[in-house]
């Protein structure tokens, strides 16, 4: 027999935001809302949005240094965004800057000149 849960909300009993899911082996809880993404982003080396969830724009700021607008702000600029290459070279990617309404990651090649990249980019954290 199979089941099927239909809701349009679902809110923490003491907590409404937060929900914890009880882990592996039942022996501790993580967080739902703390443990999804907040933002995500797929785009081309010209920074054009192939696809992206609470983004609403990308900027090229130069040969392998790409910036993404959020569409809602982040608590403060503490979290995590994780930039990856989406194509089939070879590259180094850092977060070059977070801030509340924006992150800017960057590609270099082995010797550290700068390159162009199609990518993607996951962020976590606290929205405001």
């Amino acid at each position: 027999m199979t089941s099927k849960l239909v809701l349009d909300n679902i809110a923490g009993r003491t907590t409404a935001g937060s929900i914890a899911v009880v882990a592996e082996g039942n022996g501790t809880t993580t967080n739902l809302q703390q443990g999804l993404a907040k933002s995500w982003v797929l785009a081309s080396n010209s920074a054009g949005l192939t696809d992206s969830f609470n983004v609403s724009g990308g900027t090229d700021n130069g040969t392998g240094d790409y910036s993404y607008a959020v569409s809602t702000n982040f608590g403060n600029a503490n979290f995590s965004a994780v930039p990856t290459g989406a194509e089939d070279n070879t590259r180094i990617v850092w977060n070059k800057a977070r801030a509340t309404s924006s992150y800017r990651i960057a590609f270099t090649d082995n010797n550290g000149t700068s390159q162009d990249a199609a990518n993607a980019a996951t962020a976590h954290g606290d929205l405001a």
